[in-house]
């Protein structure tokens, strides 16, 4: 295995092979009793990064423990001057990398550690959880999850090609799906991928790509046969893991009001000539491909979410607990403190939900209703804490050195990316409630 993982590697990476079980069996891994006080409080609201958590299994409290004494090196001063200016936190993902964390969930036998999607999430939560929010979060993100497509459905030369400079930080890759004119009607994408002899002829445009503006790689879905030639709109995607090319790619940035130290872009492509032996699986078979990860998508974004909403209520209830007003300590006042105890229960219990789906993700479930569901209280949960945060500082909540705003303008992100929560109502409504389609 590839890096020390700060001395937890080889016990942490070996007590996580994952025996055949039962889906949602709840064995000593993922129930392991806690040493509870008799007040029954496992952490308070103004701890840093605790790591003993209810329903957390040992191998994610060691995840916890480990990643935060990384994290513990940029404080929120450091989140705050590369988002301001637009600097990538090459530090922190040097530092993740040096130590074998960019490989968490990807085969051991390339640099990775075949840990799960459980795990990912506790790395991923602690990130945005130590003030570093999506600016961090999404800096590696596509090293946790982003290649699994390749590490399922790719050929062994694919995998000895590609995984390892990934691992190792020595490439990075951006994710190429979402397109202006189409959005999440991912089935009428309009990009194309003509096959010519040994390779492919891709032109076409993506939007909201991420972590291109310093990527080497790109996996990148398009159209190998037209929409009308196809007995299923499903069908006739491909997926490439290729090089971005920039003589053939045009790469725009995307200004916006948060995340600044992660780009965000538009790109163009005409008569790029991707190899052949870059196709991703069968060609007409991407979106079936795409579609295995996308709860664990979910999943790791939610757990992003919940950090920056703890996060955030740490900082307010600290800043509660030490401003005093009218001769008491704000947080004394129902009218600051019931707000912020109900962010608590609203975070907690999104958590517990979030954990559950990513245990049945590891365990071989297919079924996307507690993904979505847990993405959806997470980032609602996440923003409400942000903007308690917020208004809990008053006019000090509008000014940068307190955070605060930040984390609000970074919690926006998670209620809109990868999915709205409009479409997972859509979701639930149709696959739990079956109620008839609504679009």
């Amino acid at each position: 295995m590839r890096g020390r993982l700060l001395s937890t590697t080889s016990s942490l990476t070996s007590s996580l092979r994952r025996p055949a079980r039962p889906l949602l069996s709840f064995t000593s891994r993922h129930a392991t009793p806690l040493a509870f006080s008799s007040r029954l409080i496992h952490s308070r609201a103004t701890d840093f990064l605790p790591a003993n958590l209810p329903e957390w299994s040992d191998a994610q409290r060691s995840v916890r423990e480990a990643i935060a004494k990384i994290v513990t090196k940029y404080p929120d001063e450091y989140w705050m001057d590369h988002d301001t200016e637009h600097k990538f936190p090459w530090e922190l993902y040097k530092d993740l990398a040096d130590n074998g964390w960019l490989g968490i969930c990807l085969p051991e036998e390339y640099g990775g550690s075949s840990l799960g999607i459980a795990e990912a999430a506790v790395m991923l939560q602690t990130i945005a959880e130590s003030g570093a929010c999506m600016n961090g979060a999404s800096s590696v993100h596509m090293n946790i999850f982003g290649l699994e497509p390749v590490a399922k459905f790719g050929t062994t030369e694919q995998k000895k090609r590609w995984l390892p400079p990934l691992i190792a930080g020595k490439e990075r890759a951006c994710f190429g799906v979402t397109e202006p004119n189409t959005g999440l009607d991912t089935l009428k994408l309009q990009s194309t991928a003509r096959r010519e002899g040994d390779h492919y002829i891709a032109k076409g445009s993506k939007i909201f790509i991420s972590t291109a503006q310093v990527s080497e790689k790109i996996l990148l879905l398009a159209r190998t046969t037209p929409l009308d030639k196809v007995d299923k709109p499903s069908r006739g995607l491909s997926l490439f893991y290729t090089d971005l090319n920039r003589d053939a790619v045009k790469i725009t940035e995307i200004p916006k009001m948060g995340r600044s130290a992660v780009d965000t872009n538009v790109l163009f492509f005409e008569d790029w000539k991707i190899p052949a032996e870059d196709l991703v699986g069968n060609e007409g078979d991407g979106f079936k491909i795409i579609l295995h990860g996308m709860n664990a998508e979910r999943v790791l974004v939610a757990a992003e979410a919940l950090g920056i909403g703890f996060a955030a209520l740490r900082r307010a209830s600290q800043y509660a607990s030490e401003r005093v007003v009218f001769g008491k300590p704000i947080g004394s006042y129902q009218g600051i403190q019931h707000p912020l105890a109900e962010c608590w229960m609203n975070l907690e219990s999104a958590r517990l939900m979030v954990y559950l789906a990513a245990r049945q993700y590891d365990q071989g479930y297919t079924g996307g209703e507690y993904a979505n569901a847990g993405k959806f209280l997470a980032s609602e949960a996440a923003f409400k804490a942000a903007e308690r945060a917020v208004l809990t500082h008053g006019g000090m909540g509008y000014a940068k050195e307190y955070h605060v705003e930040r984390y609000l303008r970074e919690a926006t992100l998670s209620r809109i990316a990868p999915v709205s929560g409009e479409m997972i109502k859509n979701y639930i409504g149709q696959q739990v409630l079956t109620l008839p389609k609504s679009y």
